[in-house]
């Protein structure tokens, strides 16, 4: 009986075995050794949806964009957090139609703590923030995976954010309608610069490679401060989207915009108004001073208010007849910025070497 070894459907089994056998000893073999191609599922993409008591209406269309992506869905997975809101999002809204949905539930209030939630449970190897007021172009997902090979030298990408208005927007607004989270990109731009930070993509849409992911997880241990640099219960501090971005300055990738890239952003008609935009001057000029602090840019004081400079406005305002609205988020923006260079104080403070 021959002891050699033949090749049999590409293993090697003794040669001295009956035909027979050998069939059975290459079929146990390639059923032992060959690789399981479904066995473990490569997901190119995580939707991170964070919601807060979210409008029925807007979240139902906001999941429709989502199921109407031009990427196939075994191809993405879909996580929901819930952030403690008031009736459970899991008992309202119902996407079993994803093969990769997940309701997750995040218990600690704010925007932080649930992005940390999403971010923490993903296994896709680019991560895209969702808002529940943002509805994304068809081709969204595909089209951010083409632009993250065309670019692998950018960390964090986004695109244009364009308004539906539930109302008509007040004139009074001006130039103050960046407050809303909206503008539209006209050309491909990228950099690695911290400032000016013309290229930093903001939150909702944003794509975050997992590398950038990591490093913004391990910042916010070190630093949990960086829970006041985003929105919590009915304050608007701001800019945690662009700290996550600086993340990618951080491992030595940049940051980009894109007008392939396209989304709709719903904005309800309690958005267009003079207390909403007061608000925001105020908080998103706290969270700008302690931002600059946490990153290490040169922060300026803010002069003091003169009764001359109230008088110039007012000529200001009658002749070039601005609203008094305005004004007030002028006046808003410059409490902000006073408060927050406190902040900004005593956080170099307390980091500061003895």
């Amino acid at each position: 009986m021959s002891n050699r070894l033949v090749l049999v459907d590409n293993w090697i089994v003794p040669g001295s075995l009956s035909s027979y056998f050998r069939g059975v000893a290459a079929m146990l073999c390639t059923l032992a050794y060959r690789p399981q191609q479904n066995a473990s599922l490569v997901l190119k993409i995580s939707v991170i949806l964070c919601t807060y008591n979210p409008p029925e209406v807007h979240l139902r269309r906001v999941l429709e964009g989502l199921r109407a992506q031009t990427l196939p869905m075994d191809e993405w997975e879909l996580l929901l957090i819930d952030n403690n809101s008031t009736s459970p999002v899991a008992e309202r809204f119902d996407f079993s139609w994803h093969p990769h949905g997940r309701h997750l539930s995040e218990k600690m209030p704010g925007a932080t703590a649930a992005r940390q939630c999403g971010l923490r449970e993903a296994k896709g190897e680019l991560l895209l923030i969702v808002d529940q007021d943002a509805i994304l172009a068809p081709d969204y997902m595909a089209t951010a995976l083409q632009i993250g090979e065309e670019w692998p030298f950018v960390g964090v990408w986004g695109g244009s954010v364009l308004p539906e208005y539930e109302s008509p927007l007040p004139d009074w607004i001006r130039d103050q309608v960046w407050r809303l989270s909206i503008y539209q990109v006209d050309y491909d731009m990228w950099s690695h610069l911290r400032e000016p930070m013309i290229t930093f993509p903001i939150g909702v849409g944003m794509c975050v490679r997992r590398k950038v992911a990591e490093r913004y997880l391990q910042w916010i241990a070190e630093n949990p401060r960086t829970s006041a640099l985003d929105r919590k219960g009915s304050r608007l501090f701001g800019y945690g989207d662009i700290d996550l971005a600086f993340c990618a300055l951080d491992i030595g990738l940049g940051t980009g915009k894109s007008p392939r890239l396209s989304l709709t952003h719903l904005m309800p008609a309690s958005r267009l108004t003079l207390d909403y935009f007061v608000r925001h001057a105020e908080d998103d000029s706290i969270s700008l001073m302690l931002f600059r602090a946490m990153r290490g840019l040169p922060i300026e004081k803010p002069k003091p208010a003169r009764w001359l400079l109230e008088l110039k406005w007012l000529f200001y305002r009658v002749t070039e007849g601005v609203p008094e609205n305005y004004h007030r988020i002028l006046r808003a923006q410059y409490r902000g910025l006073q408060q927050g260079y406190q902040h900004a104080q005593d956080y170099l403070k307390s980091h500061s070497s003895p």
